[in-house]
């Protein structure tokens, strides 16, 4: 199954008002393990950036002042996308600024059938505890020390681990991934002993038992499947 992890930075908090999105990363994810495939843009606003976004992504009017406008890589986004569903933590928030730039733009929004919010994930999970990225990363050993300020991709690829736990960790429906190869670097004396291959053997019973079974039926004094 094929998921898109995503993630977006804006210059604000509501598209309705005339915020835009300024980065937008998606990390790719086959049956819950990143590929390698990823989508990265920054997007010109064609507005100013105010302080207060700044502050939380560190992208400037002067930094994004020489990037595309979201038209211009639009096509390269949803081909992307295709029709996978799409993980983003506090998903409406995502949704609503991609959907914002789509309309812009004249394409339609995107079916919420494909969202998948990681905060409702961890509020099943976790009733009453920290729901933020921050905290499930902690809560699950997963390291940020290189995440100084939010940057969409960065924040995609430490949701897509965050994801993963909330789905119940790399053994989910005990898959076995025919890519993943384990390295045994113990003695060799505890390494499993190679056998002999054996072909099964038939299982169904031979002439000569099913006789030897029926006369035991027999020979039983007031069976109990004959009452």
């Amino acid at each position: 199954m094929r998921e898109i992890i995503f993630d977006t930075e804006t210059t604000g908090l509501d598209p309705r008002t005339g915020d835009r999105m300024v980065e937008i990363g998606c990390v790719e994810m086959i049956n819950r393990i990143a590929t390698g495939r990823t989508f990265h843009a920054y997007f010109n606003p064609g507005r100013s950036m105010p302080a207060e976004a700044e502050a939380v992504h560190g992208l400037s009017e002067a930094f994004l002042a020489d990037k595309p406008p979201f038209a211009e890589r639009v096509a390269e986004l949803l081909e992307f996308l295709a029709d996978s569903p799409l993980v983003a933590h506090n998903a409406s928030f995502d949704f609503g600024f991609l959907d914002a730039e789509l309309g812009i733009c004249g394409h339609p929004p995107v079916c919420r059938s494909r969202m998948i919010d990681t905060v409702a994930l961890a509020r099943v999970r976790h009733p009453g505890s920290k729901l933020s990225l921050d905290a499930l990363c902690s809560r699950y050993g997963i390291d940020r020390s290189h995440r100084t300020l939010h940057g969409a991709l960065l924040d995609a690829e430490l949701l897509a681990q965050v994801y993963v736990e909330l789905c119940g960790g790399r053994q989910i429906g005990l898959e076995l991934v025919s890519e993943t190869v384990a390295v045994f670097e113990g003695p060799r004396e505890l390494l499993p002993r190679e056998r002999p291959f054996r072909a099964p053997r038939p299982h169904s019973a031979s002439a000569e038992e099913l006789a030897a079974h029926l006369a035991f039926l027999n020979s039983v004094d007031t069976p109990i499947w004959s009452n």
